[in-house]
């Protein structure tokens, strides 16, 4: 195909760069040729974030970045520069601080202008084209009549951005109780809509962290109420049209109170953290509903977002072409009355019936959102039917669905492999093995560690974050370690292969040497081999995906374990005790600290398996949800701290331990978890 226009971007491997690569914008990457060619020209650099799978962002650059009026003004003033946040996050986590201390509020596409030296002096989200072209001229204005001003502006900011991430050490005793926990929780609780799940508003976005951690606490603690609420939420996002009823897996967001319609792209990162989260509520309540969304989602994972070398790739877009050829939100996934009538037949009252082809499930353009409303034993009572017969009939649906949206122009694929985002999914794998022990998730989990292992890992032991088309790129930050630790944690308690173990702490070791801070005793989320930005940030607040220090101090409070490492454990405590103070205002944002708070305020146990059947009575084990323990175990004689001298190789023994104090060791796993829930 002939193109009118191409910019430096068509040599990128970044699918959301490629998108731009024919836009007549001269686009140029994040680099330091492109910086430092600012400097010298001394001209103004307008750097554009976005995402593959980003449906404002595609908005945006059909109406300005592919308009060639537009790009006259930005060529002839400005160095514009694209950036993927996904490949760098540490450019986006810099500008966007930058915009949500100018406007209260941030999100994607996100646009700022910057000075020739890289620090940011305007502004903002999604502009339609006067707006842009407006703001566009005023500060190219501004700068050549009056540059003082933005240069003020920009030390303002400057000192802003930097205010934002600082961590002091917190000198005070760590103190860590459940009382504490216990109101942080109240407070929250005033936020939750205990008719929809989730928060009480709109939009609605999962959350899965926090909802892993209420769940825990709610188990822990016998707090029925919350447990409900726990369930409500998970029940109501699996009913949603957030979750993909004929293809498996989960949007981002819904834009409305009930989890019902979304913005249609889907990300390897939350639905790594689902599997993981119904994982765990699935082995409490044992509810069929979060093990149909496991597997489910699971499916969707190995059909649409697994490579040949079992890494997984990114996203899914949120736009895809009608039949008419348009680019439009959702077009893949939604219906109309007539087309599902043709393709049911005789099941179609049922069907709409079942999801909601009605008013509830009606979105716009005469387009259905499919969405549940009733439990399934409901529709059995009501329409005087088997349960076999129902799952049979849902079967087919799908199956029928499926094919004929296949006929349809698939969403963008978003191709590229992050380490981080493949640690979640390695992680959600490991999960839905130990749960519901189907050996291809295991498969599929050491498939991809071994992935990470050979093409990430460099040989200085450190991480690159991003791999495309057989080349692995872009020094890892912070986030890579701590979920690649996290999940080789997780791998190595389900298969006691020790490789995964020792990978985990040699990690931990690198991310000391090169992301450490030694004063407030948090590590950076750049490595100190990094180009250095306007900022160093120190990213500690949960989020859609839990902050990189609060994973990494989770990390360390095992490996001191595992390891006998006191410089792990005091490090550990330090990091909870830092952000403490601000835990109790906004606990939604600190849910994976206060998931790390309930292993010193509760009992935590270490539970060391030894002998030739040591796998299988791990197995047994884990058919049991017991969040407040590690395992450590060995078929053979093995010199790790927790299982130095343990191997009897007539018996195979459980040893459960509290702070290095152990019981007297027995061979039954229904007699070691009677010592793990007794206590």
């Amino acid at each position: 195909m002939k193109h009118q226009y191409t910019n430096d971007l068509i040599h990128e491997s970044s699918p959301y760069l490629l998108q731009h690569a024919h836009n007549p914008v001269n686009w140029q990457a994040w680099n330091e040729k492109t910086l430092t060619k600012a400097k010298t020209e001394n001209k103004l650099i307008l750097i554009s974030v976005g995402y593959a799978a980003c449906h404002w962002c595609h908005v945006m650059e059909h109406e300005s970045f592919e308009d060639s009026l537009v790009a006259q003004v930005m060529n002839k003033n400005f160095v514009n520069i694209k950036v993927d946040r996904e490949e760098r996050p540490d450019v986006d986590q810099v500008y966007m601080s930058a915009i949500q201390l100018m406007t209260g509020s941030g999100g994607w596409p996100m646009n700022v202008i910057a000075l020739p030296d890289g620090r940011p002096v305007w502004g903002g989200t999604y502009f339609k084209k006067d707006q842009w072209m407006s703001a566009l001229e005023q500060i190219y204005k501004m700068y050549v009549e009056k540059p003082e001003k933005l240069y003020k502006y920009a030390d303002k900011l400057e000192q802003g951005i930097k205010s934002l991430d600082v961590v002091k050490l917190n000198t005070d005793a760590p103190v860590f109780e459940t009382d504490y926990i216990d109101n942080a929780i109240k407070n929250w609780a005033k936020q939750f809509d205990n008719n929809q799940g989730g928060l009480n508003r709109a939009p609605k976005f999962m959350m899965p962290n926090n909802y892993h951690f209420l769940l825990r606490y709610a188990y822990q603690t016998n707090n029925k109420k919350l447990q409900d609420y726990v369930n409500l939420t998970l029940t109501k996002m699996a009913y949603g049209g957030i979750f993909d009823q004929v293809g498996g897996g989960f949007s981002r967001y819904s834009v409305d109170t009930k989890w019902h319609v979304p913005h249609f792209e889907k990300m390897l990162y939350d639905n790594g953290q689902l599997v993981s989260l119904y994982s765990d509520a699935y082995l409490i309540t044992k509810n069929k509903l979060y093990k149909d969304i496991i597997t489910q989602t699971l499916a969707y994972v190995n059909r649409d977002m697994t490579t040949s070398n079992g890494a997984f790739y990114s996203s899914l877009d949120a736009d895809s072409n009608t039949a008419e050829g348009k680019l439009e939100e959702g077009a893949f996934y939604v219906w109309q009355r007539d087309q599902l009538k043709l393709l049911l037949k005789d099941d179609f009252n049922l069907f709409a019936d079942y999801y909601n082809v009605n008013n509830y499930g009606l979105w716009e353009h005469n387009n259905y959102v499919l969405i549940r409303k009733d439990d399934d034993d409901s529709i059995i009572k009501k329409y005087n039917l088997t349960s076999e017969t129902l799952a049979k009939k849902k079967q087919e649906w799908k199956k029928t669905l499926i094919e004929e949206r296949n006929k349809r122009s698939k969403p963008r694929l978003d191709d590229k492999t992050l380490t981080s985002w493949n640690s979640l999914m390695l992680k959600g794998y490991i999960d839905a093995y130990r749960v519901l022990g189907d050996n291809s998730y295991l498969a599929s989990a050491e498939k991809n560690a071994s992935f990470i292992l050979t093409n990430q890992l460099r040989a200085d032991g450190g991480l690159n974050h991003n791999y495309k088309n057989g080349k692995s790129s872009i020094n890892g930050y912070l986030e890579d370690y701590a979920t690649t630790i996290e999940a080789f944690i997780a791998l190595y308690e389900n298969t006691l292969d020790e490789k995964w173990l020792t990978s985990a702490r040699d990690l931990a070791n690198y991310a000391f040497d090169h992301f450490f801070d030694t004063n407030s005793k948090m590590f950076f989320f750049t490595s100190n081999s990094d180009a250095s930005l306007v900022s160093r940030s120190i990213e500690y607040r949960d989020n859609v995906i839990p902050a990189s220090n609060s994973i990494m101090a989770k990390n360390l409070f095992k490996l001191a374990h595992y390891f006998d490492n006191e410089h792990y454990s005091n490090t550990a405590i330090s990091m909870l005790n830092n952000v403490k103070p601000e835990m109790l205002e906004y606990p939604s944002g600190y849910s994976n600290w206060l998931d790390l708070m309930l292993n010193y305020s509760n009992p935590y146990y270490e539970v060391a398996i030894v002998g030739k059947n040591a796998k299988q009575k791990i197995r047994d084990l884990n058919k049991i949800y017991i969040p407040n323990k590690l395992i450590a175990g060995s078929t053979s004689e093995n010199n790790m701290p927790l299982l130095k001298n343990r191997y009897n190789p007539n018996n195979t023994l459980i040893y459960v331990c509290v702070n290095k104090a152990c019981k007297l060791p027995v061979s039954e796993v229904n007699l070691a978890i009677n010592l793990l829930k007794n206590e």
